[in-house]
């Protein structure tokens, strides 16, 4: 069965240092072998994606990625360089890659007007943000724009973590739960709410978000979510749709990437349903062949099954 991730991700040398918010996080030589597999385009990775039975990675630039730097004519330059780049890995390797582009949100014409580049003359397949933007997010008014595009060229937005503007309160003095195995997790899951609550989905009634690691807890709280908003004082904030739920069973597609546990995954299937779900791996960070593994025992039906593992991502990508 054809298997396509993606969530796979990828650095080069000029951008690594914008990681280095990231390398505070890992334990340093768990940082230090990923450092060295996301530099890595064919080398390593074509013979593990082969030994993991892993056809197809859609790849994309590790968090934070061009969103780090400050300068926004800098990072419209470095956008672009790496989505020249990426198209061209793909171009030397077109059945085993596909990508997504990034962007330079700093300014949001421009990354509008790359966006469209990279779709219609790279032949990239959405754009992966990571998280804020010097701390705006993608509901800023501003970034209207960039949904404009994206919904007009048919492609996904992939909202991926990275550190946060600030640290909660109720994480002081516990290090440990600032990163991917906590907070990130609930910030993301929030600046999806900040879309919905925010009005793009209203704006964009077709947009398509892609989110990671079995949707960040969202497929569980659906109901929660629409009794709560039926109880609280909507402080002016009116949605075109009667319920939450509604937007992130229509607006949202979620990858297995970083979850290799079959009780989520059920969730996440009754919740927004098997055409909604598509498979990722999470490389470097995760193993390709776990990831895979899983994806082939767990306890699902053969047609969502292979749904799951290419068939959404063809459909939603048109690969």
């Amino acid at each position: 069965m054809r298997t396509i991730g993606l969530e796979e991700h990828f650095v080069t040398e000029e951008l690594a240092g914008y990681g280095a918010g990231t390398a505070t996080i890992a334990q340093p030589h768990v940082w230090a072998e990923a450092s060295r597999r996301l530099l890595d385009l064919t080398a390593e990775r074509l013979p593990g994606m082969d030994a993991a039975g892993l056809d197809v990675q859609v790849l994309s630039l590790n968090s934070p990625g061009i969103q780090a730097e400050q300068d926004p004519s800098v990072a419209v330059g470095r956008a672009a360089a790496v989505n020249d780049l990426l198209a061209a890995t793909i171009a030397e390797n077109p059945t085993r890659f596909s990508g997504f582009a990034a962007l330079p949100l700093q300014d949001p014409q421009a990354a509008a007007k790359e966006l469209e580049r990279a779709v219609t003359q790279l032949g990239l397949r959405g754009a992966l943000v990571n998280a804020h933007t010097q701390g705006r997010y993608l509901d800023d008014p501003t970034m209207r724009v960039v949904w404009e595009y994206a919904a007009g060229l048919d492609v996904p937005l992939y909202l991926h973590p990275a550190n946060g503007v600030d640290s909660a309160h109720v994480l002081t003095g516990h290090p440990e739960l600032v990163g991917p195995m906590w907070s990130w997790g609930t910030d993301t899951a929030s600046h999806v709410l900040r879309l919905v609550f925010g009005g793009v989905f209203d704006d964009f009634p077709d947009a398509k978000l892609l989110l990671g690691h079995m949707g960040e807890g969202l497929p569980y709280v659906l109901w929660r979510l629409d009794s709560r908003w039926a109880f609280h004082d909507h402080r002016g904030i009116e949605l075109a749709r009667e319920r939450p739920s509604e937007y992130l069973r229509h607006n949202l597609y979620i990858t297995t990437s970083g979850v290799c546990d079959a009780p989520p995954l059920l969730c996440a299937l009754l919740a927004l349903g098997a055409d909604h779900i598509l498979f990722g791996t999470d490389y470097p960070f995760e193993d390709m062949a776990t990831a895979t593994e899983f994806l082939a025992r767990a306890p699902i039906s053969e047609s969502d099954r292979a749904k799951i593992a290419h068939g959404n991502a063809e459909l939603l990508l048109k690969l």
